[in-house]
């Protein structure tokens, strides 16, 4: 029924998006979809070629690998221009924690969530057995990970403290309140 061009955010820059109104079983059945543009992935350079032809496709079928559940109206398709999209139902649901606002056991469970929703959708995107091959039997890459996650978060807590320390000497204004 109509078309209109879609102002994308920062990551999409430079890229074409639509917001596409369809009508289902009549004029009280409207179902909007969102057709964005899929350019070639920043990894191109880096890595084989892909096993896919279309940027589109390519977009698609990680997505599928890694939501539970994903739109039925999740596709791909290349525009007279020569040009790869995808599309999906169009809904604006998301939502963003409060961390600031979260108390310590709330923001300890919503880091174990985020935890697992990363970790599930990288548990779906690899081959578990060459992957369990490549780890091997030892304890090896569990310790290299464990040290580093605890390296990692003894500089966050430094950070933190010369954040703070800039702060308090007035080096860097900061509102408590945002």
């Amino acid at each position: 029924m109509d078309v209109a061009r879609k102002v994308v955010g920062i990551g999409s820059v430079g890229t074409r998006a639509f917001v596409v109104l369809l009508e289902g079983r009549d004029e009280n059945d409207p179902l909007f979809l969102q057709v964005k543009e899929a350019g070639a992935s920043v990894l191109e350079d880096y890595v084989e070629s892909s096993t896919y032809e279309h940027h589109g496709h390519r977009v698609v079928a990680g997505q599928r690998l890694m939501q539970a559940a994903s739109d039925i109206f999740l596709g791909w398709f290349r525009g007279r221009e020569g040009r790869d999209f995808y599309c999906r139902q169009l809904r604006d649901m998301k939502g963003s924690a409060q961390v600031q606002r979260m108390s310590p056991d709330e923001l300890s469970l919503y880091a174990t969530l985020c935890g697992w929703a990363l970790a599930r959708a990288h548990a779906c995107s690899g081959d578990r057995v060459q992957i369990a091959a490549y780890l091997g039997k030892s304890e090896r890459f569990d310790v290299a990970i464990a040290d580093f996650a605890q390296a990692y978060a003894d500089q966050t807590e430094r950070d933190h403290a010369a954040l703070c320390a800039a702060v308090k000497s007035g080096r860097i204004a900061a509102d408590s309140e945002a």
